[in-house]
């Protein structure tokens, strides 16, 4: 239920918030395989880094990745010879969107696939395609992963497996300081929401306040509009106390109110969501878990996460498959 509720709104989302402007990073140089590690065992040609977009907001963070050889050993031979074929669908940002240029894509998943790319010492190409379309081509070898937003559940791991790479649920969108104080579904009982009339998040809304008054507390005071901006201008305004996103898209939202909002998580609503590959290729998804993994215990993933201002969708541990 929540992969689906999350999919359609994801997709509602994507239509209704317009690229800001994304402050701009200085890319660094890439680097070489060679004059890294001397522990290589595998047969990669000689690797240099492309430098990461520079509207990458974690470019320089990226750009600054060293390549473990012996990671770049366990890959499949196609990999180590074509790079990472990596698909995500633009149009979800901060997630995925694309750059100024309209066609270079840019966000927290092209930025965490990069990196990933760079930690193997192999090129990564980065194609959009539509979302209902991408496990397909995992399962015919268009692609070899899909980083797309895309949560890890049960009827997706009949296709796929999962390297989980992040959590996230949803999020109040509320004034800087968060004045009010919201946190757990249960603090918003009494106050005032703004949501999208005829959405999930109305829906969400909905529920909570059904769950206040079943434990005797002040049902919630719902305000509808016809789309996201409207909602959120009440939270500007002071008329709302909140709005409700997707937790990504509410920090979007902070992230570019010129410090005038913030984006809190809605604690307990979140899912794994994870990078897909084909199921019967283990030697993938073991380098691209153990690279991700290094990733998290060098503190390079935290950094990317806080770039792009989603640090709380962190992870500590990088597991395969453990969504619900």
């Amino acid at each position: 239920m929540k992969s689906q509720r999350f999919l359609s709104m994801r997709r509602g989302a994507a239509a209704s918030v317009a690229l800001a402007a994304i402050l701009a990073t200085t890319a660094c140089g890439g680097q070489s395989l060679s004059s890294n590690s001397s522990s290589a065992g595998g047969s990669a040609a000689p690797f240099t880094a492309e430098a990461a977009p520079t509207e990458d907001l974690a470019a320089s963070v990226v750009d600054g990745i060293k390549p473990d050889a012996a990671l770049t050993s366990g890959l499949p031979d196609a990999v180590k010879t074509n790079g990472i074929k990596m698909t995500t669908s633009e149009g979800y940002p901060p997630m995925e969107m694309f750059a100024k240029d309209g066609k270079t894509l840019i966000g927290v998943d092209p930025a965490l696939g990069r990196a990933i790319a760079n930690k193997l010492g192999v090129k990564i190409t980065i194609n959009n395609e539509d979302f209902n379309a991408q496990i397909p081509g995992i399962t015919t070898g268009r692609y070899d992963i899909i980083m797309s937003s895309m949560t890890d559940n049960e009827e997706r791991r009949k296709t796929v497996t999962f390297v989980d790479y992040v959590k996230a649920g949803n999020g109040w969108v509320v004034k800087k300081g968060n004045p009010s104080g919201l946190g757990a579904a249960d603090t918003v009982c009494g106050k005032t929401v703004a949501v999208v009339d005829n959405g999930s998040s109305l829906d969400l809304a909905e529920g909570f306040s059904k769950d206040c008054e079943a434990a005797g507390k002040k049902a919630v005071n719902i305000l509808k509009f016809p789309g996201d901006q409207e909602a959120i201008l009440q939270v500007r305004n002071g008329r709302a106390d909140a709005g409700i996103n997707d937790y990504p898209v509410a920090a979007y939202r902070a992230q570019t109110s010129e410090g005038a909002l913030e984006a809190v998580a809605i604690a307990g609503d979140e899912a794994s969501w994870g990078i897909a590959m084909k199921q019967d290729n283990k030697a993938l998804q073991d380098s691209v878990q153990k690279a991700l993994q290094s990733l998290v215990d060098d503190g390079t993933y935290a950094k990317i996460l806080e770039a792009w201002n989603v640090k709380e969708m962190a992870v500590d541990k990088v597991t395969i498959n453990d969504g619900k």
